[in-house]
């Protein structure tokens, strides 16, 4: 395992969330010291329930306060900083358009705006997404395709994407920015979307839903791969100045169709139920998937898991974080 991480100190935002639990988990088993931005308790964070939260320096506030995160850079003196937090829920977006601007964009330049006049030139990676390409005609995305974004999260991740770079080839921070597919994996307590809200109603022998008509197909990215993802490019903005200010996609490659996915879903988990298709899902792109051979072959990374192994850990997990649970109450006829 690589020493680059040992007593290295490191700032994740959204670090309760479900790609910033994980990295946070990968970051103190490679011996780095974390310090972890949180704005709202999750009960269901991996980093609460696995007590890994106790070994992180946790500093409370909300990613587009720049004072806040001008002082915690400066104080704790960071190396590198991993921003996750985000508004991740496409409807939300939806439906309050400016709260998922200020936490994507504001909260996107305030982090770089802190790293910029902290005094000390910390590494900074910005999660972006496979949103912010929209729509394209020409599959799978690469990091040459414009980006299109059109509805409000896509379009907040866009915006965050090009500040990231602005900040490099601007002023000469050290920037990286990531575009990722869907992530999935335990911990994830949003139940509409597909992976937990399948898991959820199979354990509970419910029909799994499906907003749109189940033919949209995605790239589905495991949270684990996402996290060695997100500390090799790290790793490699140390050791290789050439990958600085540029975009990364990390996939598996595989295209899976929204109804392929709750498929194999109940198959790994040995139920007969069927699908509730709704196919009333607003402003879908049907397609999207992206191409990872730029981080193959300029960063040497690959995934690590099949799609099928990833699917049994998280549904383990989802197993044990229910059972733990009291069962819905049933409303009265």
């Amino acid at each position: 395992m690589s020493e680059f991480w040992t007593d290295r100190r490191v700032l994740v935002t959204g670090c309760t969330g479900l790609v910033g639990s994980w990295t946070t988990r990968a970051l103190l088993e490679r011996g780095a010291h974390v310090v972890g931005l949180v704005r709202d308790g999750v009960t269901g964070s991996e980093l609460v329930r696995g007590g890994l939260i106790e070994r992180i320096d946790v500093v409370r506030g909300g990613v587009e306060s720049e004072p806040l995160l001008h002082r915690v850079m400066a104080e704790y003196e960071i190396q590198t900083v991993l921003h996750l937090a985000a508004q991740t829920i496409v409807g939300i977006a939806e439906r309050c358009p400016l709260s998922t601007f200020e936490a994507n964009i504001q909260g996107t330049w305030c982090v770089l705006e802190a790293a910029r006049n902290c005094g000390l030139q910390p590494q900074v990676i910005v999660a972006s997404s496979d949103k912010a390409y929209g729509e394209q005609r020409h599959l799978p995305y690469t990091e040459h395709a414009p980006l299109l974004a059109r509805h409000p999260y896509d379009v907040s991740k866009a915006c965050a994407d090009m500040l990231a770079l602005t900040y490099h080839h601007t002023f000469g921070l050290p920037v990286c920015v990531t575009r990722c597919g869907n992530f999935y994996g335990g911990g994830d307590r949003n139940w509409n979307r597909l992976v937990p809200g399948t898991i959820r109603s199979v354990l509970r022998g419910e029909r799994p839903v499906l907003r749109s008509d189940g033919s949209n197909i995605r790239d589905y990215f495991y949270v684990k791969d996402g996290a060695a993802a997100y500390l090799h490019l790290a790793e490699c903005m140390a050791g290789q100045p050439e990958v600085l200010g540029q975009a990364f996609n990390f996939s598996t490659e595989i295209q899976v169709t929204a109804l392929e996915m709750v498929e194999r879903i109940l198959r790994l988990m040995g139920s007969n139920l069927e699908p509730d298709i709704r196919a009333n899902a607003r402003h879908e792109i049907g397609h999207q998937y992206l191409s990872a051979v730029k981080a193959r072959t300029l960063l040497g990374w690959q995934p690590c898991y099949q799609l099928d192994d990833a699917l049994r850990e998280t549904i383990a997990w989802y197993e044990e974080f229910l059972a733990s649970r009291p069962a819905p109450m049933k409303q009265a006829a």
